[in-house]
């Protein structure tokens, strides 16, 4: 028998060819060749958005009031606006109930989750915003990214901030501002006024001074610990304070007893006045004592903040030895 020289056949040993699709079957193929499903990582981009914070108005639940649309006026005479991280926070923690809008920007969702939560519980709006949008809402470049809208706190009369003072003879010390404007200094006397445990401020009712978002800012959540009281009337105001056991020291630049040389009275109230003008007359003539920094010379004197921080240093010197 001849031999067979044919090279081997390449589909020798092949498996059998499985059956071919319909043309059904292929018309449904190419049909989902050109229009894919969306991929897992498609998806999860969708999942991740819907529960990421939205750059206008932050993650809000269901449950929560739209955003606060972006004022361009500010709030009414019965709110105060507040920014600054410590200042908010303070009066966060001391007065959540007062909070009726919040403003932050992105970079401070984690800081302010507390109070975020707080907002979608009670249905109070906040929005994340830039930070020229905080610019123009608070007025100030220093806003640290957060701005609250909370209703103002009731005005304490003389009466209430007396009567929440220890009795005589123990310790207590009072600052009366009298002409002090500057939201900065005030800010600032405020600071100072908290680390050494001053009992309250008392100024004119008729100067109209009041914590703005700029003090409050400057006091890093200070204007939350010592009380603003104002005094209808100065003289009566006086006589009160002189029945409860209180001594009066008006601050001089000048021709005063020397701060380092002389004995404290226990129960003080430091009265001090606007850089410039000084206090009035009337305030000087009703002091029990004058007092006055000693320095180089220099200058005539300190400003108002810093010779606050330098009188209540030497009260608390004095009252807490060791």
């Amino acid at each position: 028998m001849a031999k067979d020289t044919r090279p081997d056949s390449p589909w020798a040993g092949a498996k059998p060819r499985t059956e071919r699709p319909s043309r059904r079957e292929r018309e449904r193929q190419a049909e989902a060749g050109q229009r894919p499903p969306p991929s897992p990582a498609r998806d999860d981009r969708r999942g991740a958005r819907s529960d990421a914070p939205a750059r206008s108005g932050g993650h809000r639940p269901a449950a929560a009031d739209p955003a606060p649309s972006i004022p361009r006026e500010a709030p009414s005479s019965r709110e105060q606006r507040l920014y600054g991280l410590n200042a908010c926070l303070a009066a966060f923690a001391r007065r959540p109930e007062a909070l009726r809008k919040v403003y932050l920007s992105e970079a401070r969702i984690a800081a302010l989750k507390t109070v975020l939560a707080w907002c979608v519980q009670r249905r109070i709006g906040y929005r994340v915003v830039e930070a020229d949008d905080l610019d123009r809402l608070t007025a100030s470049r220093h806003h640290e990214g957060v701005c609250f809208d909370l209703l103002r706190p009731e005005p304490i009369t003389l009466s209430a901030l007396l009567d929440a003072q220890p009795p005589a003879p123990t310790a207590s010390l009072l600052l009366w501002l009298d002409g002090v404007g500057n939201p900065h200094n005030l800010g600032a006397l405020l600071r100072s006024a908290a680390h050494f445990g001053v009992g309250g401020v008392i100024v004119p009712a008729r100067a109209g001074l009041d914590v703005s978002g700029a003090a409050a800012r400057v006091a890093e959540g200070a204007a939350e610990v010592v009380p603003l009281a104002h005094a209808d009337d100065a003289q009566q105001a006086l006589r009160d304070l002189h029945a409860r056991g209180y001594a009066l020291a008006a601050t001089v630049p000048r021709d005063g007893a020397p701060l380092y040389a002389t004995t404290l009275p226990r129960r003080l109230v430091l009265v001090l006045g606007a850089e410039g003008e000084g206090m009035s007359e009337p305030m000087i003539g009703a002091a029990d004592l004058r007092l006055t920094i000693p320095g180089s010379g220099a200058i005539e004197s300190l400003n108002v903040a810093a010779s606050v921080a330098v009188l209540l240093g030497e009260y608390w010197r004095q009252s807490h030895p060791g």
